[in-house]
């Protein structure tokens, strides 16, 4: 066995959270059906809100999860709330006892207005190697079934991996449960209640979470995955919400690349950052020598384990917006689920639009096979890339401070997009997303060491900004296309670059004109920092950016640890 069912995990049964023994006892309710994949898609056909449309699900797929022949992509539309709603998480150990008391009371009345609806439940299995496998069961309503076929394509339904868990690695953690509850009803302020009153009650301690008027499927999606990262994090494992592939370069024309070997590199960012392109890119813009080979582990979310000096995955699945997917894109082959597309017909088909014409955030669930070649495990990684929306940033600068390559993953900068539920306003802000990952739910300084552990374990670290730089203001800015990102990618894998030091922050440097002038001419000219316009104003800008750094990791929980701390406020410092 893998992970531990309630009564073998807890010596004494007193020790279990009020939380997840009434997860528990709706859980075991023999009134709730065990259903399938196939009986959980085909109780979705007749759900309100969902329509068969003619693209076929991709055939292998449908055949592994037995689905009939020919099966059809259904595709799920929600009302207002299309994404995340980050408000309306309570973090159930972070409450005091009469937050608990409340919350307890809450949770079992809410427990009481879904037993009053027919209920079904399924078993998945989260993580994919056979030394990090993790069961986890969602219960829920039969009126949620399209949930139910997502949360099982998006991980792997248990009786298809049954004999491979039954041989991996016993692992000191709870099973996975996850209760959903969609039609609950709350007036209570305590609660958020942004479009509708919703609740994401997570219990990281003891591995629950309720769902509670959540319609989105990023909601199970990312609520399941959060409990999973922090189970890796509890075993010593780095949590990433990010990209990782690996390059062999064994099989390279040159002899050169040969002599490279094989290399991991990992991307870190939100949407719209850059990750899947960096991470899916077939060869990196035609940069990549002749004859190599690449296989991906995932483009959203992965573990790294520095003791063992491998990576792991958690889904066989692929989330993926579709706003830059036309009719006739390719990546459709692959589509197993829809979420909020418009829907027209086209010589007499159904089909489903991209394009996010019905709304912004409109998803789709893909088979990894979209990715090429994969893997379950791969290489501990030679690169790290925090991607950045930061406009004083060039487009890349390498780290050779271990703790400044740290402080810049956990005051990673971002700005909010649709993905998330959040006001209007919000939207143009500036925000700091530590390490990219949005569903960390234990103390930051954990990741802060976590990472600096992999960093000091022979991870090289970078920063690429995905925006652009600024040229002579903040409204002159020089363009920075994925292009030169990506040759910029190549050119890290195999070692092309040579680097300076950058005078005004100490640990960091850039490319050398020398070494990046034959492999982009006029980079230099255009990117070199010392090159800027109205350079007082620029150097006040990135000084300001980085006290907002500082100020972020001030009022952090790195607090408790004021020596960590420290040494991270230090190499933040901007020399003007």
């Amino acid at each position: 066995m893998a992970s531990k069912p309630t009564n073998k995990f807890y010596p004494k049964l007193q020790e279990c959270s009020h939380i997840r023994v009434i997860a528990e006892t709706v859980m075991s309710n023999p009134k709730v059906k065990k259903v399938t994949a196939a009986e959980a898609y085909q109780m979705a056909l007749n759900q309100p809100g969902v329509a068969e449309t003619d693209l076929e699900i991709y055939p292998p797929f449908a055949k592994k999860m037995g689905l009939p022949k020919h099966a059809k992509v259904l595709d799920d539309c929600h009302g207002k709330i299309i994404g995340r709603t980050a408000q309306a998480r309570v973090f159930y150990n972070r409450i005091s006892e009469i937050e608990k008391n409340k919350v307890e009371g809450d949770i079992r009345e809410a427990v009481y207005q879904l037993e009053h609806n027919e209920l079904i439940k399924t078993e998945a299995v989260i993580g994919l190697d056979k030394d990090m496998m993790i069961k986890g069961t969602l219960v829920t309503t039969k009126s949620d079934a399209m949930n139910v076929f997502n949360w099982l394509a998006n991980f792997t339904p248990f009786e298809l991996m049954e004999k491979e868990y039954n041989k991996s690695k016993d692992l000191p953690i709870q099973d996975i449960i996850v209760i959903a509850f969609n039609e609950w009803k709350c007036n209570d302020p305590y609660y958020c209640n942004i479009g509708s009153p919703q609740l994401a009650l997570v219990d990281e301690k003891h591995n629950v979470i309720f769902n509670l008027g959540m319609r989105y499927f990023g909601e199970r999606k990312k609520g399941t995955l959060t409990l999973a990262w922090t189970s890796g994090m509890r075993l010593g494992m780095a949590a990433c919400h990010g990209g990782i592939k690996e390059i062999d370069f064994t099989s390279c024309d040159d002899e050169n690349d040969i002599k490279l070997g094989k290399r991991s590199i990992a991307f870190y960012g939100l949407s719209g950052t850059g990750k899947s392109s960096h991470t899916n890119s077939a060869d990196n813009a035609e940069t990549m020598p002749s004859g190599f080979s690449k296989v991906v582990l995932h483009d959203d979310a992965f573990q790294i384990d520095t003791k063992n000096k491998v990576c792991r995955v958690w889904e066989p699945s692929l989330f993926d917006k579709t706003d830059s997917r036309p009719p006739e894109h390719p990546d459709w082959k692959y589509c197993i689920s829809l979420m909020n597309h418009a829907l027209m017909e086209i010589d007499d088909k159904l089909i489903p639009i991209g394009l996010d014409l019905r709304q912004a955030n409109g998803r789709a669930l893909l088979d990894r096979d979209l990715l090429g070649k994969w893997v379950n495990r791969c290489s501990f990684p030679k690169a790290l890339a925090w991607l950045m929306k930061d406009t004083v940033l060039p487009p890349i600068i390498k780290f050779n401070d271990p703790y400044l390559a740290v402080a810049m993953g956990a005051a990673l900068v971002t700005k909010r997009n649709r993905a998330e539920n959040v006001r209007e306003e919000e939207l143009g802000k500036l925000v700091f997303e530590p390490f990219a990952n949005p569903f960390r739910v234990y103390e930051l300084w954990k990741d802060v060491e976590s990472f600096h552990k992999v960093i000091s374990s022979g991870a090289d670290c970078y920063c690429f900004n995905s925006a652009s730089y600024w040229r002579s203001s903040q409204d002159d800015l020089e363009d920075i296309k994925l292009k030169t990102s990506l040759t910029l990618q190549t050119a890290i894998l195999t070692d092309q670059l040579e680097w300076e030091n950058w005078d005004v922050l100490t640990g960091t440097m850039t490319p050398t004109k020398k070494s990046i002038e034959k492999i982009l001419p006029g980079y230099f000219d255009k990117y070199d920092p010392h090159k800027r316009l109205n350079i007082k104003s620029y150097l006040d800008l990135l000084k300001d950016r980085f006290d907002q750094r500082k100020e972020f990791l001030k009022e952090s929980d790195l607090q408790t640890k004021p020596e960590l701390l420290n040494k991270l406020l230090e190499v933040l410092e901007i020399n003007t």
